[in-house]
């Protein structure tokens, strides 16, 4: 067992080579017992290798894998306390739901009675009780998907590891599965490893996010974090959406920064990045709901003009697309809090507005 303080899971300067590629660069990372942590990335980026890796259908080229304080390296698969749920559910079509989720108790040491209790146990924890007999071409994806991972879960695994778990679901029913997701891991205890390329799917479901690129690991943190205070231009463009623009520090200025930003037309304000000097040149970047458009000049040092080129009607919000005299193009949502449609939206198509922004809100990078 691990002792108390020691990590759940700890990936230590795991490389994975297939022939001359390495698929995953010397990745350590901890995760604590009962977390939600997920691997966030593009396509080819090692996410779902790192994650076999875990599940033992892969070894690591060097580096260790330790599970609750043991080291899985040699551990075959079947001997692992770790359950892999995978994308395509891998459902037997010609059992019914409770027999798709006692099929992983075959050979475990339980009475048929144990094992009938079991299976009743997670009938219940993923609320499928009433389809209990049905196959699974009778029921939708989203209990599809819930039977997977009460069969995930009837053999009690220490780790569960899930690929693209949502990724056959609609965009409604994902996020409706999300909360149940996060309701079945509060109730069970047990660790979940995420892999995903969802970014929204990875900020609503975890604890913390490891966001992966080229088989490195760029960033680890919470939601918040990584998303508010990225340490890098590749997780800032890959998380959310945000504008950027090459940048000359000027000065310091109680605690802030002002910055020369040509496309802009002039000085800006932001936060103080330590270790920043003179001359410096730099990235500001800002989300795009962090920009306030209105048609008056707004007060303070942050606001600069610009014309409306598109903008988009989403209902609860619209996205602006303004060109400024410079030629760059910033993106500005704004919240539709007022009943009325596009009646009610701060500006229209070829309108002169105002973009502005407060100091804390800019996000100054070096990398």
């Amino acid at each position: 067992m691990a002792a108390a303080g020691e990590p759940f899971l700890r990936i230590e300067n795991v490389s994975k080579f297939f022939g001359s590629f390495q698929a995953v660069k010397d990745v350590s990372l901890d995760v604590a017992k009962g977390e939600i942590f997920s691997l966030l990335g593009g396509s080819g980026c090692g996410k779902t290798t790192l994650l076999r890796m875990l599940a033992g259908f892969e070894e690591p080229s060097s580096g260790k894998i330790f599970l609750d304080g043991r080291d899985m390296t040699g551990v075959p698969p079947w001997s692992r306390p770790v359950h892999m749920m995978f994308q395509s559910y891998a459902l037997f079509p010609h059992m019914s739901v409770e027999k798709n989720i006692g099929y992983g108790l075959k050979h475990e040491a339980m009475s048929s009675q144990q094992k009938a209790d079991r299976v009743r146990e997670m009938l219940e924890l993923v609320q499928l009780v009433p389809y209990a007999t049905r196959k699974p071409h009778q029921i939708s994806g989203g209990q599809r998907q819930r039977v997977a991972l009460a069969r995930a879960l009837a053999r009690q695994p220490k780790l569960l590891l899930l690929d693209e778990p949502l990724a056959a679901l609609d965009k409604k029913l994902r996020e409706r599965t999300q909360f149940e997701l996060m309701s079945i891991q509060h109730r069970t205890g047990v660790t979940f490893i995420v892999v995903t390329h969802d970014q929204e799917e990875a900020m609503t479901l975890s604890d913390r996010i490891a966001v992966m690129d080229k088989g490195e690991v760029r960033q680890i943190g919470k939601p918040g974090e990584v998303y508010e205070f990225p340490n890098s231009r590749f997780v800032a463009d890959f998380i959310g959406s945000i504008t950027s623009f090459p940048v000359t520090v000027v000065e310091r200025v109680s605690k802030q920064l002002r910055l020369s930003v040509p496309a802009l037309g002039g000085d800006v304000l932001a936060r103080d990045v330590p270790g920043l000097v003179e001359g410096q040149e730099a990235t500001l970047a800002i989300r795009p709901e962090k920009l306030h458009i209105s048609k008056e000049r707004p007060e303070g040092a942050n606001a600069f003009q610009g014309t409306v080129k598109d903008l988009a009607y989403f209902g609860k919000d619209s996205l602006y697309r303004v060109v400024l005299p410079s030629g760059a193009l910033v993106q500005a949502h704004a919240v539709n809090a007022s009943r009325g449609g596009e009646a009610t939206r701060a500006a229209d198509w070829d309108d002169r507005v105002w973009i502005s922004f407060d100091p804390s809100s800019a996000i100054v990078l070096t990398e």
